[in-house]
């Protein structure tokens, strides 16, 4: 029994209709003094004290409703039931107050434990049985069925939490002890057959030291390994003195419960944190099975140019942790891809190595340069391996055009390739849905043209102005007249509502992006040679075929150094089905979010 609050007890004895208690309105000093009383109820052991105790305290009261309540109790104290309810009481209370061993230390202690375990429900079911046959005279069964119901939940719970106290008790004096001087601890993990651990590891002299816990596995999620721990057994295999490439053969060749021997790492555990994720465009392919630097060729994640990689941690910035955009459900497993400086460096690296490899080829067929003229063309070196111009990553964020202002499609392609011939298709269809920006030109106007709707015709002052200016995303001089697109041409489409298509040069893409338009670069790429001949046959092309290698050998050559600028790839096999993919790709962007550059948000 416990002490409780005034407006806990009485009135929940009057609302389970107590016969004898129907009226029982207690007063500030009578709540006072059944407090103490109730207090004091619970430590004595005969009830004859304690009805002393009410008779003093009914000589002490002076008003008569208090000394009414009081006599009451006394009353319900005399009753043969109430003193039978409380001599259950006293035992529950008994067996709940024997203090349980710190540990179970032998087996008899152990089988105890269980035995007691297994009892334990019911010898409390049958103390709520008898509680209900004390108490059904005052009680309806609903009331005294939730009281048995809600006192087994709790005497279920204190148990279970008796039992966790005591493994965990259990599970630290056998996992943390002495070894050879040093303080070490012992866990055990899960490993399934042919998945990596999730951790990487470092030789620190003849030490085998964990130096990561990749995200999403085995390591990570148990908790039990930690960067810093150095590692003494695996199984009972010793690991001091082993290479890591050992440790990582010993390892793939393990599976199921994996006991390691371990001496906890001396740093400060920083506080967990939740990673921010950092969603990236690969500007590069990158296969782990030939880098010969990656801290572990199964931990590697592959990837190709244009992929989006969702980055969960960069705590190490040569190796971060990432996951494909699409894998996430189906592999748990966190992947390492280089950080975008360590790559930077590393392609600085190899094409330094490259450009001194053809500097040395071509003095083996010139005269020998002077030491002037050497380090003459040493900046110019440095210059052409600048970090800052190598592409790695760009980091990315999901952008759903408004209705009324449509992404410009830029379409990019070698001549031949059928871009110009898509783009006339849809503009022929849907004229209102689509439409060109108004070229500048320098050129005067002729007869049958009108200033804004063929041409915008300018001065060359004021071209050459506005071409300064970066106004101009592609601009080009023929028979001395310049002709131009520029960026207010475009916006004027996209204001209109209606989506505007651009046919553009590869070298034009950089000034694009850098404008505020948000363009969508569909990449028309040629058949083979055979296919490309065929085609061009049917519009009465009779190309030669060094023509035909020539469109092909350009095609590779803009997909290899803007393929990373493409948010689509059309290879026009047939003009019928790429014009049907070209809609597909284009009506998508109503639909879906696209990725983008984080940068055209800001």
């Amino acid at each position: 029994m416990r002490c409780c609050d005034k407006t806990e007890t009485f009135p929940l004895l009057k609302e389970h209709n107590f016969p004898d208690f129907c009226h029982f309105e207690p007063c500030v000093s009578l709540y006072g003094l059944c407090t103490v009383s109730l207090t004091v109820f619970a430590s004595i052991s005969e009830l004859e004290e304690l009805l002393q105790a009410l008779k003093w305290a009914q000589h002490c009261l002076t008003d008569a409703q208090s000394q009414q309540d009081v006599e009451l109790i006394r009353q319900l104290l005399a009753k043969e039931d109430f003193r039978n309810a409380y001599t259950i009481y006293s035992a529950v209370s008994l067996q709940k107050s024997r203090v349980s061993p710190t540990s179970a230390l032998t087996s008899e202690a152990i089988h105890a434990y269980i035995l007691f375990t297994s009892r334990c429900p019911l010898f409390y079911l049958s103390v709520c049985v008898s509680v209900y046959c004390v108490f059904a005279k005052f009680l309806c069964v609903r009331t005294v069925c939730l009281y048995v119901c809600l006192y087994v939940c709790l005497m279920w719970q204190a148990l279970m939490q008796a039992h966790d106290s005591v493994a965990a008790q259990e599970m630290a004096e056998e996992n943390v002890t002495e070894y050879l001087g040093e303080t070490v601890k012992l866990v055990r993990l899960e490993k399934a057959r042919d998945t990596p651990l999730g951790a990487t590891v470092r030789n620190e002299m003849d030490s085998v030291v964990v130096s990561r816990v990749v995200k999403g596995g085995a390591a990570e999620s148990s908790g039990l390994l930690s960067e810093g721990d150095e590692i003494l057994e695996i199984n009972g295999i010793s690991i001091r003195g082993k290479h890591i490439n050992e440790v990582h053969d010993l390892l793939q060749q393990m599976h199921g419960t994996l006991t390691f021997l371990l001496i906890p790492s001396s740093q400060i555990k920083p506080a967990p944190h939740r990673q921010t994720v950092m969603h990236v465009r690969a500007y590069f392919d990158y296969d782990p099975s030939d880098d010969p630097f990656v801290p572990c060729r199964e931990l590697g994640l592959s990837f190709q140019k244009g992929d989006i990689l969702h980055v969960i941690s960069q705590d190490d910035p040569n190796w971060w942790q990432a996951y494909r955009d699409g894998d996430e459900d189906n592999q748990p497993l966190a992947g390492l891809i280089p950080g975008k400086s360590f790559q930077q460096q590393r392609e600085t690296l190899k094409k330094t190595i490259t450009d001194k490899s053809r500097e040395h080829q071509g003095k083996l067929w010139c005269a020998k340069k002077s030491k002037k003229q050497r380090k003459k063309s040493t900046p110019n070196l440095s210059k052409n391996t600048d970090c800052d111009d190598i592409p790695t990553y760009e980091e990315m964020s999901l952008y759903h055009q408004p209705a009324s202002r449509k992404r410009p499609i830029a379409l990019i392609g070698p001549t031949n390739s059928g871009h110009d011939e898509l783009r006339r298709r849809l503009l022929s269809i849907e004229p209102e849905k689509f439409a060109v920006a108004v070229p500048h030109t320098t050129r005067n106007s002729r007869i049958h043209e009108r200033n804004g709707r063929e041409y915008n015709f300018v001065s060359r002052a004021a071209f050459e102005t506005d071409l300064a200016s970066g106004k101009f995303i592609e601009s080009g001089e023929y028979e001395k007249n310049l002709y131009g697109t520029s960026t207010d041409s475009v916006r004027h489409v996209i204001n209109s509502g209606r989506i505007c298509l651009l046919c553009l040069h590869t070298r034009s893409l950089q000034v694009l992006r850098s404008s505020n338009l948000k363009p969508y670069v569909i990449y028309i790429a040629p058949p083979s040679q055979e296919r490309l001949r065929t085609l061009l046959a049917t519009e009465g092309k009779t190309p030669k075929p060094e023509e035909l290698k020539e469109v092909i050998e350009k095609a590779r050559e803009m997909e290899h150094n803007f393929g990373h600028l493409f948010d689509a790839t059309i290879v026009n096999m047939d003009p019928d089905q790429a014009f049907y993919e070209l809609r597909r790709l284009i009506d998508k962007l109503d639909t879906e979010p696209q990725w983008v550059p984080t940068s055209w948000l800001c």
